[in-house]
């Protein structure tokens, strides 16, 4: 038992430490953005697929934005992907199909799989570029964005691409405030400081891009995937391609606006991002592939972040029970000092990161949320450790895991 302790105190310090590392070469390391300021070129052709499953609320406001982006119109395509709707969304995709003839082509998916990845894949019949961008139906894009995120296609080596998601409806209540500061430091620092050191940027489901011959050459889009921008970060990273992130390519996403939501949307994240560590992960570690050494560590970390919730869970357990058994009472003092001192200086990790990430986006005042994130952190905790136990009694109680979409709060336009 102390020595499950010990090494679950290991690695929650191999944590704490890359939150650390991150941070620091985001303060003072040397920045990569190498596609950035790519502005004048000789712009392929561009196919945007807009994911859209019930999205009455929001999907308007998507394509009135893509059709206002500075990019050549005669060499863009947006594909509204419109996953069995039973709402008004087909009615909205359209209008607008009238309203801009020949620059939107909907695709009316009324049966099939259920999920984003499934109706991706059908929708590819009418992909025909090789530069594809992916957006989620509720997310605003700025004029400049699809540029930015086709220009690291230039790069033969660059198979996928992902932008930075901000949220636009920070100011609802403290939910949405918290879920801004930890989009800033995930994005802002985590992302960005991966980029810099040359390590796995992770790609996103959203406002994001990949390469219809790397698609291609790892089998397509994962349909069985409850996180395909995870799957497809690690089949791009194990076949050799790589992943770009544009820390200054900006959208503009509805994060959710109640605990409810925000706790599922967790949980499918947690068990998609599991999937991909079991399908994954060892083959990563200690396979015949060609990512790279650091690549390959940080890429396992990466797909370890969900596992520390219960991981963390049951250390506290076993740091109780081996200081009031007393088992080897000097060992189990040790221990339980130094879970405690990770609770007081390896959480504080986090806020260091989220803390740079604020100063970094000139938004100073934000600071004053940091302590209330204690309970963003909290409900994360038991929200992926209750999805990591339901996968693990998954084949005894034969419970079927199903993509859930996250609820919208806009008003329908």
């Amino acid at each position: 038992m102390i020595y499950c302790l010990f090494t679950i105190v290991f690695v929650i310090s191999v944590y704490t430490a890359r939150h650390y590392w991150f941070t620091l070469n985001r303060l003072f390391g040397v920045q990569r953005h190498p596609y950035i300021d790519t502005d004048t070129a000789n712009w392929p052709q561009v196919t945007i697929l807009v994911a859209a499953h019930n999205e009455e609320k929001v999907v308007a406001n998507i394509l009135s934005a893509l059709m206002s982006v500075n990019y050549p119109s005669d060499r863009m395509l947006v594909v509204p992907v419109n996953d069995r709707s039973t709402d008004r969304t087909r009615e909205i995709i359209d209008s607008f199909v009238e309203q801009f003839p020949g620059r939107i082509r909907p695709f009316h998916r009324t049966g099939g799989k259920g999920g984003k990845a499934a109706a991706l894949k059908d929708a590819m019949e009418l992909v025909e570029t090789e530069a594809i961008l992916i957006f989620d139906a509720d997310y605003i894009p700025g004029s400049g964005l699809i540029k930015q995120l086709v220009a690291p296609f230039f790069d033969p080596e660059v198979g996928g691409v992902m932008g930075r998601v901000v949220p636009l409806n920070v100011g609802t209540n403290l939910l949405t405030r918290l879920l801004d500061l930890e989009r800033s430091g995930g994005y802002q620092v985590d992302q960005q400081a991966r980029m810099n050191l040359h390590l796995v940027p992770q790609h996103g489901g959203t406002v994001a891009g990949v390469r219809l011959s790397a698609l291609r050459e790892i089998g397509g889009w994962n349909e069985n995937s409850l996180t395909e921008d995870t799957d497809l970060t690690y089949r791009l990273l194990l076949n050799g391609w790589q992943t770009v992130y544009q820390n200054r390519s900006e959208c503009y996403e509805e994060v959710p606006e109640n605990w409810p939501v925000r706790i599922r949307q967790i949980m499918r994240w947690a068990k998609g991002h599991n999937q991909a560590l079991a399908a994954y992960g060892l083959y990563l570690l200690f396979g015949k592939h060609r990512a790279t050494f650091r690549e390959r560590i940080d890429g396992t970390l990466l797909l370890g972040v969900y596992a520390m919730a219960p991981v963390t869970l049951v250390g506290w357990l076993l740091a109780l029970g081996v200081f009031y058994e007393g088992i080897v009472p000097l060992h189990g003092i040790i221990a339980l000092f130094a879970f405690t001192a990770y609770a007081a200086v390896g959480n504080f990790a986090a806020f260091f990161e989220i803390a740079a990430a604020v100063r970094l986006d000139y938004t100073r005042r934000r600071i004053c949320l940091l302590p209330f994130l204690v309970l963003g952190f909290a409900v994360s905790i038991f929200s992926v450790s209750r999805a990591f136990v339901s996968q693990v009694l998954a084949p005894i109680t034969g419970a079927q895991f199903h993509w859930d979409k996250t609820e919208r709060f806009r008003t329908t336009p």
